[in-house]
């Protein structure tokens, strides 16, 4: 079962990905913050995070790229609801491919996990 660590400031975001990652067989584990998202993804070892671009305190920049430090090939999806030209160019220079809109998380997340994880479990 393929694990994924949702790291978002928003419980009910958090706790309604979880729900339908679930359901959709995923293992699923949680951070609230930039910090805790680290800590859980040295302790778990997720297969992807699906990582929340504005957080107060340790925003998902400054996380991708200590994740991207430790390991540069890291599968990670960025959940935001918006973003700049410039911070995009970064986060793709970063090596992430995949961005969801928090408005459309429910039908594009599955889509991008699924693209993301053939190639990564293969």
């Amino acid at each position: 079962m393929p694990k994924v660590l949702i790291v978002d400031d928003e419980p009910y975001i958090r706790r309604f990905l979880s729900t339908l990652l679930i359901h959709k067989g995923y293992d699923v584990t949680l951070a609230e913050d930039g910090q805790k998202g680290l800590d859980r993804f040295l302790q778990e070892r997720p297969d992807v995070i699906v990582l929340d671009l504005w957080m107060p305190g340790m925003d998902g920049l400054t996380v991708l790229r200590q994740v991207r430090s430790l390991n540069p090939l890291q599968p990670v999806i960025i959940l935001t609801c918006g973003t700049t030209t410039e911070t995009e160019q970064e986060i793709r220079a970063l090596g992430v491919m995949e961005f969801v809109e928090k408005e459309s998380a429910v039908l594009l997340l599955d889509a991008a996990l699924k693209r993301i994880l053939v190639p990564h479990l293969a």
